[in-house]
């Protein structure tokens, strides 16, 4: 699904309008219709629930008051407050406002007057709507409109916004002075940009998209090279599992892994691979801790390598390295292997033995750090799996910081440059690819912030990649599957107690698409 700026979704409408002959009263219709859908599968039916509107004067807030006639059919109390004359409405609102006060009454409606009097109507409401302000802000809100804001965040209640969350920088996710913190936002035709990037991340809540019927041809008009990750791609991705089928049929992934102390890393890895569906699963480790990884895996083989003093994997083991690679579908570099300058060495020296799909993640990009270049020794273009330290540390003057406030332009620029897949990790993980296309995924939570996720994931794509899922394809699936088993972890178990290993207990349910949580 392709991810809009403000102005590409205004054009959208527009076209939609003009061209396809579809009245912006119908538009908000659907919209409204969507909205409610959501409402109740979110929190319930509407019937006997109190839900205070607040309404601009705009086409978010005819969006609004749709759903406040809509709600009242329902037998919910609805109290919509207007911040702006009724005079001043854009006309379509000014249609939905006569709809509703035809149904209910003009005392259904009631002009934002006073911070007092506003306070304790919201108090007394078990849910708020912010139908304050539409996709075109771009500046900085005052006035009654942050007044407003700031009085239904205050409120300590559950708030739905309307496509986007009041004061939020359609494209940017920037908080243009003050902006709604939303439980749910529900967004209208297509998802826009600001809702995963920036503050957008923290102030949208869980996420929903409503189809109000633009033509599927204006979309693809649409020149966005940002998607949004969804279950439907990602389902259709995971390979058959024929009757005939056996355990070569799913690929043997190899996973060069682990170190004195961080055995834990290779065997997480190990485990999400196999969780995945990968037919074979060996682990390649320093020979002193191959006791100790076999002790943790039963279904995942091991195979000792020359290690050095430090009990790290050693340059002198770089042959049979390269033998193991070339005896595996797909292959895994980095968890737990330690920065041991001879380790390093030996990551660096494998660069040019990768001639099968491959995932580099944490030490094997840390060995590549003032070495980048090394990256076009690689025969088959690799999946860097980087956190925005390691991101940081791969490019020229970044920092953790400047990497986070420009997540996608970084993951982008380095695709395109170096000719690899990047999966940057964090809030909103983005994938790019080295045609310069991202995709943004919209599944996980900060339960998942623990030690070892990052490993999961490392050993999720390999599974795929060795039962011949494409690399673009593995990268995109394997996260959006990692963030949905997290979901699972954080509803069974909460957030605060997660364990990376719980994440891999949750695989096969998210797997299941009837199980599988929508965070989008």
């Amino acid at each position: 699904m392709k991810i809009v700026t403000g102005a590409e979704m205004q054009s959208l409408d527009r076209r939609t309008i003009t061209e396809a002959h579809i009245p912006g009263a119908l538009l908000m219709e659907r919209a409204g219709e969507g909205i409610v859908r959501h409402l109740e599968e979110h929190y319930g039916p509407a019937q006997g629930k109190t839900v205070t509107i607040l309404c601009g004067k705009g086409n978010n807030g005819g969006d609004g008051m749709v759903v406040a006639r809509l709600l009242r059919r329902r037998r919910a109390k609805v109290h919509v407050v207007l911040l702006t004359p009724i005079t001043e409405l854009s006309r379509d609102a000014t249609t939905m406002y006569r709809r509703l006060v035809r149904i209910a009454g003009r005392a259904a409606t009631v002009r934002f007057r006073s911070a007092d009097h506003t306070r304790s109507l919201l108090a007394s409401s078990d849910i708020l709507v912010d139908a304050l302000l539409g996709t075109g802000l771009s500046s900085e809100v005052t006035g009654t409109y942050r007044e407003a804001i700031e009085l239904i965040n205050g409120a300590g209640k559950p708030i739905i916004a309307i496509d986007l969350p009041s004061g939020l920088h359609a494209d940017s996710g920037a908080i243009l002075g003050q902006a709604i913190r939303a439980t749910l936002t529900i967004t209208l035709g297509l998802p826009k940009l600001g809702l995963y990037v920036g503050a957008g991340i923290d102030r949208a809540g869980a996420i929903r998209v409503v189809d109000i019927g633009i033509p599927s041809s204006f979309v693809d008009d649409i020149e966005s090279r940002t998607l949004l990750l969804t279950s439907d791609s990602a389902f259709t991705t995971l390979p058959e599992r024929r009757l005939s089928a056996h355990k070569g049929t799913f690929g043997h992934a190899g996973i060069i892994a682990g170190s004195v102390g961080k055995t834990g890393a290779a065997a997480l890895a190990a485990q999400a691979a196999l969780r995945m569906g990968s037919g074979l699963v060996t682990v390649a480790t320093p020979n002193s801790v191959n006791d100790v990884l076999e002790a943790k895996l039963l279904e995942a083989m091991t195979l000792p390598l020359p290690e050095t003093k430090a009990r790290t994997l050693a340059r002198s083991g770089l042959d049979r390295v390269a033998a193991f690679i070339q005896a595996r579908t797909a292959i895994a570099i980095g968890p737990g292997l330690s920065t041991h300058p001879e380790t390093v060495e030996l990551m660096q020296s494998l660069m040019k033995y990768l001639d099968r799909p491959s995932v580099l993640d944490a030490d094997a990009l840390n060995a590549l750090t003032g070495r980048v270049s090394l990256l076009t020794e690689c025969q088959t273009p690799p999946i860097l799996t980087p956190h925005p330290g390691e991101m940081a540390r791969l490019e020229v003057d970044a920092t953790t910081q400047s990497v986070n406030a420009d997540r996608i332009g970084t993951a982008r620029r380095f695709a395109r440059e170096r000719g690899v897949f990047v999966v940057l990790k964090g809030a909103r993980t983005v994938i790019a690819r080295p045609d310069g296309l991202v995709a943004i995924c919209p599944t996980g939570n900060p339960g998942m912030a623990t030690a070892g996720t990052g490993d999961v994931l490392t050993g999720m794509i390999v599974g795929l990649l060795a039962q011949g899922i494409p690399s673009w394809d593995a990268a995109c699936a394997a996260t959006y599957f990692h963030g949905s088993a997290g979901d699972m972890a954080a509803q069974q178990l909460g957030q605060a107690g997660m364990l990376a290993s719980d994440l891999i207990a949750q695989i096969p349910y998210a797997l299941q698409r009837t199980k599988t949580i929508e965070r989008h």
